[in-house]
């Protein structure tokens, strides 16, 4: 369980956190016509008559759309509903041409489903924790209003309108902001391995709606709750919640009551503010839409869907730990995200075949590559064109020099970063520049009985016990041999020599 508390004046608080996340289905057409769904076209430049509301002219569904959705219910593990309806949800809004949105309400394409956020206790998430996962529905999105094109007048652009979203809800299982960020990182993580979404919340291809209500610490009864609109990034859910949970218990402990509403997130401030006062469903007045026969799923339907879906992420985490050796947090940041394992992968399987050994072997030294030596000389270039020239062939070879004992560590990172320069291949950079180890014991021998001549006393007192004083015949060696002999040859030689 989580810790996380709000300390006010008249006792501790807990946060009640509930998820709606919108996220735009993949697909090149939209839900119930044949516009383009490509994102920064010319204002209205993807708009039919059916997204304009047209008279006379009547939605098809999108199969690709309804396909994507029972996806993305499989790898929740969510009750795929076999037969679903849409409805209509009637309200009134310059950026909604028919005056209603077509939704599912009663009868969810996706039923009750689950997925796991993983401890972290630096987050203050002490242990896994399973989020519920109430429905899953399809709807159409909205147009756009513009309110800073003109002094006195707002524009609408309808290339959204139309636009298929999927509606996840949680269940109000979350107690803390950590909570509710790692659940957003780990649904849109499974949306992009699904390939349902691609995740893109800058370009609002999702986005949540948060829900927070607080409640005394020990008390069973939910407190009024609030829902902050189409909030577009992990870090603004985080700080809405904030916001808005020391927000309600100010009002709280002043003798203040909390309004049902809906509010905006203004991130310029990390405050939120009211917007209106929150409808009821029955508001809307929901019916079936007449114009569209429900959904009905087979077998065959089902069974492609579910032949289709990838490895997930926790059955990738599980395996890259059990079948790799790798420790829980390597495997954990490898698998979060779909570009950071495909690179991995294609880096492991090419460095497995240069050195000839099975992927097991290398697994470890190619993420710890992938993770940390990589990205680290590559964010020291600056992104101007560099990760062109770093193919998993030049990595493979880099990694192979490294483990035939070739280069070390610190010869590796400059070979990398002489590739991402130059476009030059490993074996001839290091010829070239003189960035091989040298393991030619007569060479280290030498130098190390140099060493050990003009430092007679120091021999001495490692010979009495100091033994920390191997450090620093280490030291000396290498750099007589200007850093570059084979660290492990300088070891046993010293080792021999010093008894």
């Amino acid at each position: 369980m989580s810790n996380y508390r709000i300390h006010g004046a008249t006792g501790e608080w807990e946060i009640v956190i509930g998820l709606e996340v919108h996220a735009q289905v993949t697909s090149s057409a939209k839900l119930f016509s044949g516009a383009s769904t490509k994102f920064g076209a010319e204002p209205n430049s993807q708009v039919s008559l059916v997204d304009a509301a047209m008279p006379g002219m009547l939605p098809v569904p999108n199969r690709e759309c309804v396909r994507q959705a029972v996806r993305t219910g499989m790898a929740i593990e969510a009750e795929i509903h076999k037969w679903s309806r849409f409805d209509r949800k009637n309200y009134f809004y310059a950026d909604l041409p028919q005056g209603y949105q077509i939704s599912q309400l009663y009868h969810p394409i996706v039923g009750e489903g689950a997925l796991t956020i993983e401890a972290d206790e630096k987050a203050g998430i002490p242990e896994d924790k399973i989020i519920g996962i109430e429905r899953i529905h399809i709807e159409q999105d909205a147009g756009k209003l513009m309110h800073d094109q003109h002094p006195t007048m707002s524009y609408v652009d309808l290339n959204r309108s139309g636009v298929a979203l999927m509606e996840i809800v949680s269940r109000p299982d979350m107690t803390s902001p950590a909570e509710a960020g790692a659940y957003v990182r780990k649904l849109r993580s499974i949306l992009r391995y699904v390939g349902s979404c691609d995740g893109n919340m800058e370009e609002g291809s999702m986005r949540a709606d948060v829900n927070v209500s607080v409640r005394k610490v020990g008390d069973p009864e939910l407190g009024t709750r609030t829902e902050t609109k189409n909030v577009n990034s992990v870090r603004f859910v985080m700080q809405t919640i904030e916001h808005e949970a020391q927000r309600q218990v100010d009002v709280l402990e002043d003798g203040g009551t909390i309004i049902q509403e809906t509010r905006l997130f203004d991130p310029g401030t990390g405050t939120t503010r009211s917007m209106r006062s929150k409808e009821d469903a029955h508001d809307y007045r929901y019916f079936p839409d007449p114009d569209l026969l429900p959904l009905e799923l087979d077998d065959a339907f089902l069974e492609a869907c579910r032949a289709s879906l990838p490895e997930l992420p926790d059955a990738k985490r599980q395996r890259y730990e059990k079948d790799l050796g790798l420790t829980p947090y390597n495997a954990r940041e490898l698998t979060a995200e779909v570009e950071t394992f495909a690179r991995f992968e294609t880096l492991l399987a090419e460095t497995a075949s240069a050195i000839g050994k099975p992927a097991a072997k290398v697994a470890t030294q190619v993420a710890n590559w992938s993770l940390s030596v990589a990205p680290g000389v590559l964010k020291s270039l600056g992104d101007d064109g560099h990760a062109a020239h770093a193919t998993a062939a030049r990595q493979a070879a880099i990694l192979k020099m490294q483990d035939a004992g070739e280069i070390s560590g610190g010869q590796a990172k400059e070979i990398f970063e002489i590739v991402l320069k130059s476009g030059r291949e490993p074996d001839e950079i290091a010829d070239a520049e003189g960035l091989k180890q040298v393991s030619d014991t007569g060479a280290i021998e030498a130098a190390i009985d140099t060493i050990i001549a003009a430092n007679g006393d120091k021999v001495e007192q490692y010979k009495a016990g100091k033994d920390k004083l191997f450090g620093f015949f280490v030291g000396q060696t290498m750099k007589a041999m200007q850093g570059k002999a084979n660290p492990t040859v300088v070891n046993q030689i010293l080792k021999d020599k010093l008894g």
